[in-house]
């Protein structure tokens, strides 16, 4: 982070310019990362981060404040500073908001890419940066996920987009306040086949085929219903569909349990290194920049814990900053691999990542984007959601879309910790887009329900 600089060296900028946005180079973040083990909370690091803030705002351009400290030398300047600026206030009041209320946070995740940002935070240390100290916890499912955040044994956890809205909601249960302050991955699904169905590549081919998604309030699901229907497949009728954990989905498609799957990575990847199934298509085909999990935390707890919420919240839009850069994708495949994390082999994830791979098909394409890390919670993705929600019966009665989505979908947030990361964030929270070539208009959500000929609604 920029607060590890001595902002009165004239040798170093104070602009943004690595991969994390807070240093003038990745070799100066990784010099930091090294140099500066303190937390955020120590008080060395919480007076750089004042006394860095106070010459940005004087000296907005580094050239001028360059000139300035070799003119009089860095103690001359702050003790110039100091006589009309009170630092000393500065940096009690900045030590008092910036407080963290729980230093020691559980997240719970499901081994897979879609979880990069929230797992590489720990070992790339993105979390302690921010002064926490998290234990990521390996989930064996969604349900799982699900309880032990409402539960509170975690703190906060990885979701699937769809699931804080169900839970706002009450789709099966009471309504509990969720939020989605940052999505985690873009893109980054694929329908995969058994190796036996390679020549069914026509999905009218697919009646009677037995599919699983990760749970049923999955983007995963919806596309799949979505593609089906497309192909005039009824999803409830002409096939079926189960919730299987995703660590669980290559050994059901190898023992024959199931024809296929849409699934995130690397279980996708995984089933082709396998030699057990191939890759029918990336999802990014039906809908580019499609958004499949999230950071989630109930609203109770980012109520009582406001600025560890924001700490939280900034690792991982750092992170997820880092991991928009294609030249870091190896580096994270080979910290996200291992066996406390996704417990894959390194080829695998890293061919997730680069999107460079082999489809089980004899071909090796490349795809850069085959999954994408922005973590921008459009409020039009929360609608489109919760418009396939009501397609298939999961969510009945009048809906006020654009009212839950801003609840829900806290784009507000996501804005400011984007523009801090160095990314710049969207100027609106809702737009149109395609899915398999179909408008999308969030401002007329029952329309679009009313569109199509396949539904439950």
């Amino acid at each position: 982070m920029s607060g590890f600089k001595n902002p009165y060296d004239p040798n170093i900028k104070l602009s943004s310019g690595c991969g994390c946005g807070g240093h003038s180079t990745q070799a100066e973040h990784d010099a930091a990362a090294e140099s500066a083990r303190f937390d955020s909370g120590s008080e060395a690091l919480q007076s750089r981060v004042v006394e860095s803030a106070v010459m940005r705002a004087l000296f907005p351009q580094d050239e001028l404040r360059r000139r300035f400290l070799r003119a009089v030398g860095a103690g001359t300047a702050l003790s110039a500073i100091s006589t009309f600026f009170p630092l000393g206030m500065a940096k009690e009041a900045f030590a008092q908001v910036g407080k963290l209320e729980k230093q020691s946070v559980k997240i719970g995740f499901i081994p897979i890419t879609c979880a990069t940002p929230i797992i590489m935070s720990l070992p790339m240390g993105f979390y302690s940066r921010q002064g926490l100290n998290v234990d990521v916890v390996k989930t064996a499912g969604w349900a799982v996920i699900r309880d032990k955040t409402l539960n509170k044994e975690y703190d906060a956890a990885h979701m699937l987009s769809p699931m804080p809205l169900a839970i706002s909601l009450g789709a099966g249960s009471n309504p509990i306040p969720y939020v989605v302050p940052a999505i985690e991955n873009i893109n980054g699904q694929a329908i995969t086949l058994s190796v036996k169905h390679k020549d069914k590549r026509d999905p009218k081919q697919w009646k009677g085929f037995k599919f699983a998604v990760p749970f049923d309030y999955s983007m995963h699901n919806y596309l799949l219903r979505y593609y089906l229907a497309e192909h005039g497949l009824d999803p409830d009728r002409d096939v079926q569909i189960r919730s299987v954990p995703p660590p669980e989905m290559v050994a059901n498609l190898r023992a024959d349990n199931i024809d296929g799957f849409l699934a995130p990575d690397p279980v996708n990847q995984r089933a082709v290194y396998d030699g057990v199934g191939f890759i029918h298509m990336l999802t990014k085909e039906m809908w580019e920049g499609h958004p499949c999990c999230a950071f989630a935390a109930s609203k109770e707890f980012i109520t009582n814990n406001p600025n560890t919420y924001r700490a939280l919240l900034r690792a991982i839009v750092d992170a997820t900053a880092f991991a928009a850069k294609p030249e870091n994708r190896k580096q994270i495949a080979e910290a996200i691999a291992p066996a406390n994390f996704l417990n894959q082999p390194v080829t695998v994830v890293e061919q997730v990542l680069t999107g460079s791979y082999a489809d089980g098909l004899g071909n090796v394409l490349k795809v850069p984007n085959r999954i994408d890390f922005d973590p921008f919670p459009w409020n039009s993705f929360a609608v489109w959601i919760m418009t396939q929600m009501k397609r298939w019966g999961q969510i009945k009665g009048n809906i006020d879309y654009a009212k839950v989505a801003r609840e829900v979908f806290l784009a507000t947030d996501a804005a400011k910790m984007m523009k801090e990361a160095g990314l710049k964030p969207p100027a609106t929270t809702s737009k149109k887009f395609s899915v398999m070539g179909k408008e999308f208009d969030p401002a007329k959500p029952d329309d679009y329900i009313a569109s199509f000929a396949i539904k439950r609604a």
